[in-house]
């Protein structure tokens, strides 16, 4: 089944309703189910017209709007494969990915078009498509004379390609990500269960794919006049007038659109107003800012949502389900609880093996690397909702084993399943320490230390043999560097060390960036290091 059928029906159904509501020039603009329904096969004519045919794979440069969805929706009814590259990534990146991926068409916004200016590979792709306005060399998206009877929706297996997103790591290297119908349809269904849609509810809607599961759904998305790219920095104050004006019911969004939100409310005595359903994923979501939200919250449920890229969402844990013992478990040391699995998805915490490749197992075989309730090991999954591979293969044999034919990914997070099956999160696999002393594992750490009075944000590290926890202030508070090291005795920390801005991953703005912590570390342990030892 093509993933546009479902979208289709839903207009159908619900013709008049608001799909989109978003920002354009200034004011709110509502785009019914009928209109954006309209709209996408005005695209998907357009791009016939072009000469795109089922398979083509489109570069698409367009920020989260009605225009995107009305462009995706279109590219789905003609069968292409949609192509977003993160907006971090520079020129060298954008190239490499036209090579792994050669798009036949790109469309943007006419500034998106100023790339084929500054990067030949865009300029090569054969057929331009402006959206929202003239460009010069390309073809308007809705011209006029598309209007008409909708063309038929190309049909579609499960297992073709519908979006490739490439996001840049650490190597430097593009990481692609393929979606196939198949796996957008599981993921729709997931999402509607797991986070209780309602048709006719409105949302606040902050990721860009979970857009696609209200449409099906029969939500109307209100997109937040922000710039998303970089949650962390958005203008709280704007956010809140269109919460105050559009009363969505609910949200899912990273942990920094929220704490945003929060900061506002609480600088200004207020709520989040209609919000009642909030969910939050992308980042670890600690307690603090459970114990936040719930105070800005009127009423309704807050739940954490644990998930990655490649399988989105894995497990999660509503507020009211976390009593005192479970903060006082994590306080001392013993992660951060994230909750149940979800029922659509599969999960095992296997024996650490990562950076070793996983050989295919039988089931017996796989049953022999399953570690039992409380041994920490690495979270692996499987299910409809599960990127089985990456783009021609590359990171599959890092990420993804195979059991009796079935495919598992390997998150890269460490983990355990306690008594009640609930599932604890210890960090990444790569920021565990392991040294002399045993194994120490981030989140264990950094959670309790969160508990102390006037820390922002704590990340722990190795440098040297020493295990040092950095740890950044709330603004204006001073925190007592050596109560925190004294609190923490049970892990063994050498050194506490403040820092103005731990640095964070630039898509969700939570996530810590470990190489570029480490890296400032080691200047300020060896600043210290250089003469008299300064108080941290």
């Amino acid at each position: 089944m093509n993933i546009a059928e479902i979208l289709s029906r839903q207009a159908a159904r619900t013709p008049a309703r608001d799909a989109i509501i978003d920002v354009h020039r200034g004011a709110y603009r509502r785009t019914s189910f009928a209109e954006l329904d309209a709209r996408a096969a005005h695209a998907a004519r357009t791009y016939a017209i072009s000469g795109l045919q089922k398979g083509d794979a489109m570069l698409v440069f367009q920020p989260m709007s009605m225009e995107l969805y009305a462009a995706l929706i279109g590219a789905f009814r003609a069968g292409l494969v949609a192509i977003f590259v993160d907006p971090s990534a520079g020129r060298a990146q954008i190239a490499r990915c036209c090579a792994l991926y050669p798009p036949q068409a790109f469309l943007g916004t006419p500034k998106a078009h100023l790339l084929r200016l500054l990067v030949p590979a865009v300029n090569a792709i054969p057929r331009k498509l402006a959206s929202g306005g003239w460009v010069p060399g390309a073809r308007n998206l809705w011209p006029a004379d598309t209007h008409g009877v909708a063309g038929a929706i190309a049909p579609c297996t499960p297992d073709d390609p519908a979006l490739i997103t490439f996001t840049s790591g650490s190597t430097g290297q593009p990481k692609s990500i393929v979606r196939t119908h198949g796996f957008l349809i599981a993921q729709h269904r997931v999402l509607e269960r797991t986070l209780e849609y309602r048709a006719g509810e409105t949302d606040l809607t902050t990721l860009p794919v979970f857009l696609l599961a209200n449409l099906a759904s029969g939500l109307t998305s209100v997109i937040p006049d922000a710039d998303l790219r970089y949650p962390g920095r958005i203008d709280a104050a704007r956010v809140m007038r269109q919460i105050d004006a559009l009363e969505p019911e609910r949200t899912a969004a990273s942990p920094a659109f929220i704490e945003r939100l929060l900061d506002h409310c609480e600088a200004h005595g207020r709520s989040l107003g209609a919000l009642r359903h909030v969910f939050v994923g992308g980042a670890p979501v600690y307690p603090r800012l459970i114990e936040r939200a719930q105070r800005a919250m009127k009423s309704g449920r807050f739940v954490a949502v644990y998930g990655s890229t490649e399988a989105e969402p894995i497990a999660h844990v509503d507020a009211r389900e976390i009593d005192g013992a479970d903060l006082d478990a994590m306080s001392r040391g013993a992660g951060l609880l994230t909750g149940t699995p979800v029922e659509e998805i599969e999960l095992a915490v296997v024996r650490n093996q990562w950076g070793q490749a996983i050989a295919p197992q039988t089931l017996a075989g796989f049953e022999a690397l399953k570690l039992p309730p409380g041994d920490t090991g690495e979270i692996v999954v499987s299910g409809d909702h599960v990127v089985r591979g990456y783009l021609h293969g590359a990171g599959d044999a890092e990420t993804k084993f195979d059991v009796a034919g079935g495919r598992w990914h390997r998150t890269g997070d460490l983990g355990y399943l306690d008594a009640r099956g609930r599932l604890w999160l210890m960090g990444r696999a790569s920021a565990a320490i392991h040294d002399a002393r045993g194994s120490l594992h981030p989140f264990a750490v950094e959670c309790a230390a969160l508990r102390s009075p006037g820390i922002a944000r704590a990340a722990l590290l190795s440098h040297e043999g020493l295990r040092v926890l950095a740890v950044e202030p709330l603004d204006g508070a001073a925190v007592d560097l050596a109560a925190v090291q004294r609190e923490l005795a049970w892990a063994a920390v050498d050194r506490v060390i403040a820092c103005e801005r731990i640095p964070l991953d630039a898509r969700h703005n939570a996530k810590i960036d470990y190489p570029a912590l480490r890296a400032w570390a080691a200047k300020r342990l060896a600043r210290s290091a250089s003469g008299p030892r300064a108080p941290d």
